[in-house]
């Protein structure tokens, strides 16, 4: 492997670092800053798209940090899931900065948006890319650091509340993350995610390896927003501008289920049966769980919070079958929601500043007001109930069809269930919001237009809808993506190669030193 192209690993994470620093010395100046986070963001996006095809045309590529071999020196690694995710997120986030310039108010850049928001991209691209379980700790904090000030700009009551709620719980479950990390290093001595495995395998049959799979479970199961732990999305997901909602839906829960993911297929791929077992009821429970509160809700900002939870365990469902077609589904449901998931909250904005209200019952004709908003919205929501031809359909078909055929009858009748209560939601919301007549009873200004900035907000909500149209109509090449992905997770041996390769032999005389000096 190259010099050249063990970079690669770095520069989707190195690019937003720099952008973050520029416009946090421009601070002031939210022009600057808005160009900077632009170009910034942009350059992500051509680099992680450059290593996704090196992944793809080579297999993966790790890079060790300081030059210290692996297992012992920090290592950074690009293999077709981590690179696919990372190229998707910079996608989003670059639609969803041209969605704030149009949406967000001058003196919140002023404030500090845009180095915020970058030093997030970084976090989410440095967890997408860590080899290092400990690490994958670090990255989770500094989106928690990120978000926790995205959350507070505008400085209301709610949102003050929201970010309190977010920090603690999140920082709980950060604490119990670092105790499973903990535990796992005291048992292995390794931090390596691809030095593991073997060490796992090689313990003996009362270590505490039981304990240890549910910690991680339950710390990251919290982070994704699973049931029942998942209270904290929907109390603070509403709180922050359209722009801070839109980026963490897309982003924030998926880190948590792609660690999930690393952890459960990597490091445990036995998994434990406790912990297995658990997560085939708490997913089931997670999608309806999610799907019935978004019909009892009222507020549009929370049905949209709570449709994030569903769809965490529908992709969470098919981590607990495990099979390739799970997995595939699974990859593939991760990635299409990252895109509906920025396209409803980015939707939800636009509605509350063509209406004035956040209440469903006091919104009507839309359809007249903002028709354009009106059919991006039915198309995002199709595709978010898996309807076709949309996106979201194809990785709902695969993880019945891995459902049946592992006779996880549960996880397919969950995954029905909450597509099924998904698409009533969605006729609901559009049934009342837009293609209702105002009446003299509807509040004023309930049926209005967005307002300034529209364009841009068009354009970017535009985006995502043809984009999940597209994926719908032509899925193969994200099928492809998806489908390797979940093979590499099944064998990760050219993972594990990556990350140790050459440095296997210098971690083994290494190890027999500190042996020797014991």
């Amino acid at each position: 492997m190259s010099e050249m192209a063990a970079w690669l690993v770095v520069w989707p994470i190195a690019i937003p670092l720099i952008g973050a620093s520029l416009a946090i010395a421009l601070w002031g100046r939210p022009n600057a800053q808005s160009a900077i986070g632009l170009i910034t963001i942009t350059l992500q996006l051509v680099a992680s798209l450059v290593l996704l095809d090196h992944v793809w045309t080579n297999g993966p590529v790790a890079m060790s940090m300081g030059g210290w071999p692996a297992p012992f020196g920090i290592a950074m690694v690009a293999d077709t899931l981590g690179s696919a995710l990372t190229a998707a997120a910079s996608a989003v986030a670059l639609i969803i900065l041209v969605y704030g310039l149009g949406a967000t108010h001058i003196e919140h850049r002023r404030a500090g948006i845009i180095p915020l928001l970058l030093a997030l991209v970084m976090g989410v691209a440095g967890a997408f890319l860590t080899a290092d379980i400990f690490n994958l700790y670090v990255w989770f904090e500094i989106t928690l650091i990120s978000s926790f000030g995205l959350m507070v700009l505008g400085g209301r009551r709610e949102q003050i509340d929201g970010a309190v709620k977010y920090a603690f719980l999140n920082l709980l479950a950060t604490t119990l993350l670092l105790i499973a990390i903990a535990l796992l290093y005291g048992m292995t001595g390794t931090l390596s995610i691809a030095d593991l495995p073997g060490k796992v395998a090689a313990l003996p049959a009362d270590a505490p390896v039981e304990t240890v799979v549910l910690l991680f479970l339950v710390s990251l199961g919290m982070k994704s927003a699973l049931f029942p732990l998942h209270f904290w999305l929907p109390a603070a997901y509403h709180t922050p501008l359209p722009t801070v909602s839109a980026i963490f839906a897309a982003l924030l829960t998926k880190v948590g289920v792609y660690s999930l993911v690393r952890v459960f297929m990597i490091v445990f791929p036995d998994g434990g049966e406790i912990a297995r077992e658990a997560m085939i009821w708490v997913a089931v429970a997670t999608m309806v769980v999610g799907a019935l509160g978004a019909l009892a809700e009222t507020d549009i900002r929370r049905v949209v919070s709570y449709t994030v939870i569903s769809g965490v365990g529908v992709m969470v469902g098919g981590l607990a079958i495990g099979t390739e077609l799970a997995l595939l589904g699974t990859i593939f449901y991760v990635i299409h929601s990252i895109i509906i998931s920025a396209a409803l909250f980015m939707a939800a904005g636009m509605v509350v500043r063509a209406s004035g209200g956040t209440l469903i019952s006091d919104i009507a004709g839309l359809y007249k007001g903002a028709p354009f908003l009106a059919v991006a919205f039915l198309v995002c929501g199709l595709s978010l109930a898996g309807v076709p031809p949309m996106a979201g359909f194809w990785p709902k078909v695969y993880l019945v069809q891995a459902g049946m055929a592992a006779d996880e009858y549960a996880i397919v009748a969950g995954v029905l269930v909450s597509g099924f209560l998904t698409l009533i939601l969605v006729g609901r919301i559009f049934a009342l919001a837009f293609w209702r007549e105002a009446t003299d009873r509807t509040p004023p200004g309930a049926s209005g237009r967005p307002g300034n900035g529209t364009a841009l907000m068009k354009s970017a909500i535009g985006a995502l809808a043809a984009l999940t149209f597209v994926i719908g109509v032509y899925s193969a090449p994200l099928a492809g993506v998806s489908e390797r992905a979940a093979a590499e997770l099944l064998a990760p041996d050219a993972y594990i190669e990556a990350v140790l390769g050459n440095s296997s032999r210098t971690a083994a005389i290494v190890t027999d030193s500190m042996e020797v000096q014991q």
